[in-house]
């Protein structure tokens, strides 16, 4: 009779969580409602802004660690330089019941060479971001997170050029609005702006550089 009675009880659990797995048909989970953070974690109690959100609306190919690879690429940005990466990953809490994660992945400006651009960008500066993703029990929305920021070159130490979270934010922006393409992929991406999630100023900014406030929303459609 235990066997029998176990039955029920297993099938329960399955439902339960397919229901708690299931995605939110929204844009995203404001982080700050689950205890999360419009920064990420850099250290020194400081953090990066997540200026940039793309949409748990957008193609569910996009939300994907290939698809949006893919998508990036579009925009001139691919992986590492020789798939090698000086320093340690960020975390960001995005209140989805995760706790802090690191990144899933950062990519650089690569100046129309996915085999070598990101090089360049590694000695010259240039635009670039870390993704994380929003996918936790508690707000499973399949939005990514994106921490941008332009660089100054090795000169500068690699630091953040200055005003170069908004910068970096803008200049993503900028270049995925409108129609997109890479791999044989049509993208069609709009942008809305979102005020009030990120205080303006420095506070708690990693190095003191000042940003607006503002946060992009890309809405990414394949074609």
């Amino acid at each position: 009779m235990a066997r029998f009675a176990l039955v029920p009880l297993l099938c329960a659990q399955a439902v339960l969580g397919h229901v708690l797995s299931r995605r939110l048909a929204v844009d995203f989970v404001n982080p700050a409602t689950g205890g999360g953070s419009w920064l990420d974690n850099a250290g020194n109690s400081l953090g990066e802004p997540l200026n940039v959100v793309i949409s748990g609306l957008s193609s569910p190919d996009v939300l994907t660690d290939k698809g949006f690879l893919n998508f990036a690429r579009s925009l001139g940005l691919s992986t590492e330089c020789l798939g090698l990466h000086i320093g340690g990953p960020q975390s960001a809490n995005l209140g989805d019941g995760n706790g802090p994660v690191n990144q899933a992945v950062e990519l650089r400006e690569d100046f129309k060479s996915i085999l070598f651009g990101t090089c360049l960008e590694s000695a010259a500066g240039g635009n670039h971001f870390r993704m994380f993703r929003q996918n936790g029990p508690n707000a499973n929305t399949g939005a990514l997170f994106l921490a941008v920021s332009e660089e100054e070159d090795l000169s500068h130490q690699h630091t953040i050029s200055p005003n170069g979270y908004d910068t970096g934010r803008d200049k993503l922006v900028a270049s995925a609005v409108g129609t997109t393409h890479f791999g044989g992929v049509t993208y069609s991406t709009t942008e809305k702006d979102f005020t009030g999630f990120i205080q303006p100023g420095s506070a708690g900014i990693n190095h003191g550089i000042a940003t607006d406030g503002v946060v992009k929303l890309l809405t990414v459609t394949i074609r």
